[in-house]
């Protein structure tokens, strides 16, 4: 066994200085882990730990590369077995703008090809009663949609969602649609099942949590091979429930809809949702846990994603002993076989063998262990994932274990935010306002800390040893800074990255609370020409360079003269600069506000703006006349309680 992860974060996290916080971070710990016997499945106290500088300085064992494990491991099976798509069963989010083939597949529902593997191949609880209890020995249970309805509505839908299902887009129009995805009826073929996992939650062990309202229908296998697992979110109690009531409200299946969305059409790796339906029954929620508790209108959304496992589905058999860990194993091979086949059988590989410190036995090969392989490939899709949230600007709001994908995909949108003015320490949560533990500049690190704890799981189950554990922690810091390092450079569009440029920038916008989002798009207009006086050279930003004075404007001029002295050595033109830097700044954001509107309307019974605002964000990156209004700075209205911060309450 061995000791979570050394580097210091709590809720008063004291690796984060305000310097460290304003430069996002300066720090990322590169763990050299002190090993000891210990109960992985309560709360530690670490110690300290070597960190990675944001120069991309590493401890002496890192990895002299610090390109991807993961695509050495899947260019060794591509060429082993010469397959021309080795990503077939991975998730892409490359397509933001592909246009509907009139060539492809269109199925109706009644067509589409189910397989269930999970059920099918895993072991599964002997009951099917809904009596909230602790279920041992498997990975789910059965349990069918149980929620009621009354004249239920569809709300909106993706047609990229259906394209990847094969799914006709007519057959949004059913009279019986919106009963299908509530669960009122079955579609034949689904076997429905609420999935048994654990996990850490605020960095405490919650034990036992599992699919408390979302029912999985099962898995599609689309014209392309791929798989995709449907799942109604509030569709209705299941033995993982506890003491709620397994429903969902409109306010917040709105938010989860537009968000998975979003985030797709940025290129940030997410589960996917098909549709929103509202059931037509009014469900009791208590928005900021204070005692006045009111109806809200109930909704179900399907979310689609090639695997809803998560970090606490290993966990879970993990924490029970001896006689759960085979199904760490289990799990782990079902994983691997139908996630992630470049795993399976991978010959022996100079480039994929490190050292990790003196000593003969200090070495890690990650061909003679897949368990070993398949933990780095996590991490880095991981710390892959992270560096994109901070390079939109995107803070989850609720990282514990449980809400960690090991496909790499953001998972689970309860409270979230994009930073409107930026700010390290923003959270969207108001439950994590005490210590913001999850806030915007402690993901990395949060994300290595989850990391740690799954690869505790699979150690405990003897899947990989010390010496592999340490890798994968490794990998995660360095594919981080390497990720991050790169996006940065790219928002600002210089050629190379600098360090001390970005942290003055960071700095700077921190002071004066600049929006986030409008600042990088104004950034492209910035010119590289030496004629224009100095008194002019913040004209391009002032849009969001609101009421500050005569000091900070100082600030900024003296940043921008760096930055246009850094630029001019390029040999980019500001046209391509200008077009570079668009492609990866986003114009519009799902900001709170904008959520709310939409919600404010839906709960009126309009679902217009909800589907408008889908639109705008399935192009985010586009300019989109006439559609300007949705990249607006919050109004003063956005800042009253329930629209920017946000409980767990839903």
């Amino acid at each position: 066994m061995f000791s979570q992860i050394s580097a210091p974060l709590s809720h008063t996290s004291s690796s984060l200085t305000a310097t460290a916080a304003l430069s996002l971070r300066p720090y990322i710990p590169i763990p050299k882990f002190r090993f000891c016997t210990f109960n992985p499945f309560k709360s530690q106290k670490r110690h300290s730990s070597s960190v990675l500088s944001m120069d991309g300085t590493s401890s002496p064992s890192a990895a002299s590369s610090i390109e991807s494990i993961s695509d050495d491991l899947k260019i060794q099976s591509l060429e082993k077995n010469n397959v021309n798509d080795y990503t077939q069963n991975t998730v892409s989010s490359d397509n933001n703008n592909s246009s509907i083939s009139q060539s492809r597949v269109k199925l109706k529902l009644e067509e589409l090809k189910w397989d269930n593997s999970f059920v099918r191949e895993l072991p599964g609880d002997p009951r099917t009663d809904l009596i909230p209890r602790e279920v041992l020995h498997a990975c789910y249970t059965k349990v069918s949609p149980s929620v009621e309805v009354d004249n239920p509505q569809l709300v909106a839908w993706s047609d990229s969602v259906a394209e990847l299902l094969d799914l006709d887009p007519k057959e949004f129009e059913r009279p019986d649609f919106p009963h299908l995805f509530t669960g009122a009826s079955l579609l034949v073929g689904t076997a429905p099942y609420a999935q048994c996992y654990g996990g850490h939650q605020f960095g405490m062990w919650a034990g036992q949590l599992g699919d408390g309202r979302a029912i999985t229908l099962g898995e599609v296998l689309n014209s392309k091979s791929q798989r995709w697992e449907l799942q109604l979110k509030g569709a209705g109690k299941t033995p993982y429930s506890r003491f709620a009531d397994g429903l969902a409200v409109l306010r917040s299946s709105i938010r989860e809809f537009l968000c998975s969305e979003a985030m797709h059409s940025l290129g940030i790796p997410t589960t996917r949702a098909l549709c929103l339906v509202t059931t037509g029954k009014y469900v009791t929620r208590d928005m900021f846990y204070d005692g006045n508790p009111k109806d809200e209108p109930g909704a179900i959304v399907c979310r689609v994603a090639p695997s809803f496992l998560r970090f606490g589905s290993y966990q879970i058999h993990a924490s029970r002993g001896k006689d759960d860990l085979g199904l760490v194993r289990t799990l782990a091979d079902y994983a691997i076989k139908h996630h992630f086949p470049h795993l399976e059988n991978l010959s022996r590989s100079d480039s994929l063998s490190f050292s990790t410190g003196e000593g003969d036995d200090s070495f890690v090969d990650l061909t003679s262990n897949k368990y070993a392989a398949w933990a780095v490939e996590i991490a880095e899709r991981t710390a892959s994932l992270v560096a994109k949230w901070q390079g939109v600007g995107f803070t989850h709001g609720v990282l514990n274990t449980d809400n960690m994908s090991v496909l790499g995909l953001t998972i689970d949108y309860g409270p979230f935010g994009f930073l409107d003015a930026f700010d390290p320490s923003f959270t969207p949560n108001t439950t994590d306002l005490p210590g913001r533990r999850y806030c915007f500049a402690n993901q990395p690190d949060i994300g290595l800390w989850n990391i740690a704890q799954f690869a505790t799981s699979l150690s405990a189950a003897h899947l990989i040893n010390e010496k592999e554990v340490d890798y994968a922690m490794e990998r995660y810091g360095t594919k981080f800074m390497d990720e991050y390092q790169a996006i940065m450079t790219k928002k600002i569009g210089l050629p190379k990255y600098n360090k001390q440029l970005i942290s003055e920038l960071l700095k700077n916008m921190a002071v004066d609370k600049v929006d986030y989002t409008n600042f990088f798009r104004l950034l492209s207009k910035i010119k590289t020409d030496p004629t224009i006086p100095e008194d002019e050279l913040l004209f391009p930003l002032k849009a969001a360079l609101l009421d500050i004075g005569k000091e900070r404007k100082d600030a900024w001029t003296s940043w921008v003269k760096s930055y246009l002295q850094e630029l001019s050595g390029s040999g980019i033109s500001d046209e391509e600069r200008k077009t570079s830097m668009d492609s990866v700044n986003p114009k519009y954001i799902l900001r709170n506000y904008l959520c709310q509107s939409a919600i404010d309307a839906a709960e009126s019974g309009d679902f217009e703006e909800v589907r408008r605002l889908l639109k705008v964000m399935e192009r985010p990156y586009d300019e989109q006349p006439g559609m300007e209004k949705y990249a607006r700075l919050p109004p003063a209205w956005a800042y009253r309680p329930g629209v920017c911060m946000l409980s767990c309450s839903s």
